[in-house]
């Protein structure tokens, strides 16, 4: 595994604690002001996505630039990875598949299915998971008298992004294991 993959180890469990927290505190119905426990826990849940796609391209495209003796070459394509990756702020799925292509010089269409999931869903899903977090991270939830708003993340949405995305990096790691 990579330090990229031990990395999100560590920061997925922020995730999984505000879940437990939400969880520990919860009561049918859920009291409004412990909403925010799920919020955050997916916005938590992408930022891990996120830092590890930052994290293992880096890591890949170093061990494949220490090949180079040019290292006028290695500092041009560094650079340009350093760009891509300040630019990056949501790695959904063509982001993702591109940058690991370019720099990594690893095709994950071909690692990115597992059990009941084939690229189609894996695409599907990141994009879903993707825009929830963009809604929440770009819009205040407003609190209106009167029937209250459903909440824009459920439970089952935050349990099923943090093992979708545990499941992924296991996927993209794959992409990596010597053959």
């Amino acid at each position: 595994m990579s330090n990229a993959s031990d990395t999100f180890v560590q920061s997925i469990q922020d995730a999984e604690n505000l879940l437990k927290h939400f969880n520990a505190l919860n009561t049918k119905p859920p009291p409004p002001e412990i909403e925010v426990l799920k919020r955050a826990g997916l916005i938590m849940a992408m930022t891990a996505w996120e830092t590890y796609v930052e994290d293992r391209l880096l890591e890949a495209s170093s061990q494949r630039l220490s090949a180079l003796r040019n290292r006028d070459v290695a500092a041009f394509v560094e650079g340009k990875l350093a760009t891509e990756i300040r630019r990056l702020h949501n790695p959904d799925y063509r982001k993702t598949v591109e940058l690991f292509s370019d720099y990594a010089g690893v095709d994950l269409k071909q690692y990115w299915s597992w059990n009941n999931c084939d690229l189609k869903s894996v695409k599907t899903k990141l994009g879903q998971y993707m825009k929830l977090r963009g809604d929440v991270v770009h819009r205040s939830r407003i609190v209106s008298p009167g029937t209250p708003n459903s909440h824009p993340v459920k439970k089952v949405d935050l349990e099923k992004a943090i093992n979708f995305l545990k499941s992924l990096v296991d996927a993209t790691e794959s992409a990596f294991a010597p053959s």
